[in-house]
């Protein structure tokens, strides 16, 4: 079994090692990296806490600050953008949100995020009893390839998606009034950096199976 599962809600709201330098990074990773789908909403833009109130001065709310996407206010964490800057060593990511090309166009401009990150488009009708609307496009999208999915929305569908899945695949959901924090980070480059000691073991071996001597009397 390759799929994992993870929610980290029980972390500090405030999240005060947010900025602190992840453990690992810097690392080699091997020559494909596992994909990242990244939703916003519950991730980037945070929503549920506590006071929340669109322009007032009075929110008790993580770091951040709202705004304007299409007429809609949306409170965006520049602390998760920061960890999503430092998991793009470590992944491929790709915007998974129902923003779809929205994100390319305001989330590099307003938090400094990578521009040209691919990003997918969604059937609003799953077209399969009980499915959740991401996983056609996502599979669509990732074949193969290992990958991790952070999102605040999970159902059962997905987490039987991923525990079918060949390659590895981890879910780790975020609180929405909270986002991607350094918990949440911190598990994502662990599992990357599993990986890439896996197929570097892997690599290793079949180097040396591949290497045979001979002698002849």
């Amino acid at each position: 079994m390759h799929a994992l599962a993870a929610s980290k809600g029980s972390a500090d709201p405030q999240d005060r090692a947010e900025r602190t330098p992840l453990a690992g990074h810097g690392r080699e990773l091997p020559e494909e990296k596992p994909l990242l789908m990244v939703d916003i909403d519950g991730v980037i833009s945070l929503f549920g806490f506590a006071g929340q109130t669109p322009w007032t001065e009075r929110v008790t709310a993580p770091a951040g600050s709202f705004h304007t996407i299409d007429g809609v206010p949306h409170f965006l964490s520049p602390a998760a953008a920061s960890h999503l800057q430092t998991l793009a060593a470590d992944f491929d990511l790709v915007w998974a949100s129902g923003w779809e090309e929205k994100a390319e166009e305001y989330l590099p401009r307003l938090l400094d995020l990578p521009a040209g990150l691919p990003f997918l488009r969604f059937e609003r009708s799953p077209g399969r009893a009980n499915a959740h609307w991401k996983l056609a496009a996502i599979e669509q999208f990732a074949g193969s390839r290992a990958l991790a999915w952070i999102d605040d929305a999970f159902n059962a569908a997905c987490h039987d998606w991923a525990g079918t899945r060949p390659a590895p695949t981890l879910l780790v959901r975020t609180a929405p009034e909270r986002g991607l924090t350094s918990v949440e980070a911190q598990l994502l480059m662990d599992w990357a950096r599993d990986l890439s000691s896996a197929a570097n073991r892997r690599s290793r071996l079949t180097r040396t199976s591949g290497h045979s001597s001979s002698i002849t009397l």
